[in-house]
């Protein structure tokens, strides 16, 4: 059986070390959208050695995380054809500001299985420690695999971001760049779907498509740029659902509404992302929690 949720949870999660540099974190910035006003002091800071901070989604992609090759999804109680599957959703939680250098214990392990039916949907929770011990981030990334439900697990919830039914508190436009996929695929994920034109129009696109989590990143740093004054403590939590695509050289435009102090005591930054080259076809959603 495909799938089998009972020795799939049970299954312990996987560790290796891994190490990243300030050029590690200066190449993340410089591919997902920083050092677009070289002048401003404040942009600086993400892209070169000075004072430099590093945007949290940096985790999810640091050295020794990233794949040359499409992850494997072959684990005990999970075999699902990688070409069925859709990167449905991507969360990362911050313990503490990322270093900008550093070495960490990370562990892979599957969190969550849901039965949508036709589809199932599966977690793989990554978190990430200092040697010492000390929590540096949680990241989770849900897969949307077509046609591996049916196996009699749980539905589950459905992971959604509300859109608040009003004008929203601002609207910025993201560009991106003719090779902005180009760029983003040397940290590591060289999925010719990125790059690739015959690889595309195999799988039913008229060009490459932008990776999920550079357009993910794209909009946490604008939302950092616009909203958070270039600080990236604040933030506790990012959650990114996607939508559609991107094609790079497209532009997104973005509607951010700050929805205020929630119950979990965090203020929320929601966002949708749209492609306005294409009539504001969905992109992603997404939720930021960070401390008022």
């Amino acid at each position: 059986m495909p799938i089998d949720p009972t020795v799939a949870l049970a299954d312990p999660a996987s560790e290796r070390a891994i190490s990243w540099s300030t050029d590690d974190v200066l190449h993340y910035h410089l591919a997902t959208g920083s050092g677009t006003d070289p002048l401003a002091p404040t942009e600086l800071r993400f892209a070169t050695e000075w004072n430099t901070v590093v945007l949290p989604s940096f985790g999810v992609v640091a050295p020794g995380l990233r794949q040359i090759e499409p992850p494997s999804l072959n684990r005990p109680g999970i075999d699902i054809d990688l070409h069925k599957i859709l990167h449905g959703s991507q969360r990362i939680a911050v313990h503490r500001p990322i270093p900008v250098s550093g070495e960490a214990v990370v562990g892979t392990r599957v969190s969550a299985i849901q039965d949508k039916g036709k589809s199932a949907v599966v977690d793989f929770e990554t978190t990430a420690t200092s040697p010492d011990g000390t929590p540096l981030w949680t990241s989770t990334m849900g897969i949307f695999a077509r046609g591996e439900g049916g196996f009699g697990g749980e539905r589950g919830e459905t992971l959604a971001v509300a859109m608040p039914d009003r004008a929203p508190d601002l609207e910025v436009d993201v560009p991106t760049l003719p090779q902005q996929a180009l760029l983003y695929r040397l940290l590591g994920d060289r999925n010719p779907l990125h790059a690739d034109p015959e690889a595309a129009r195999a799988v039913g696109f008229d060009r490459p498509i932008l990776h999920g989590l550079c357009t993910y990143a794209m909009v946490l740093r604008t939302i950092v740029r616009s909203v958070l004054d270039d600080e990236v403590a604040p933030i506790g939590e990012y959650t990114g659902l996607f939508t559609g695509i991107v094609l790079p050289g497209e532009t997104m435009g973005l509607k951010l509404w700050d929805t205020g102090i929630a119950d979990d005591g965090l203020r929320h930054l929601i966002a949708a992302a749209t492609v306005r080259d294409r009539d504001d076809a969905p992109a992603l959603s997404v939720d930021l929690a960070v401390t008022s």
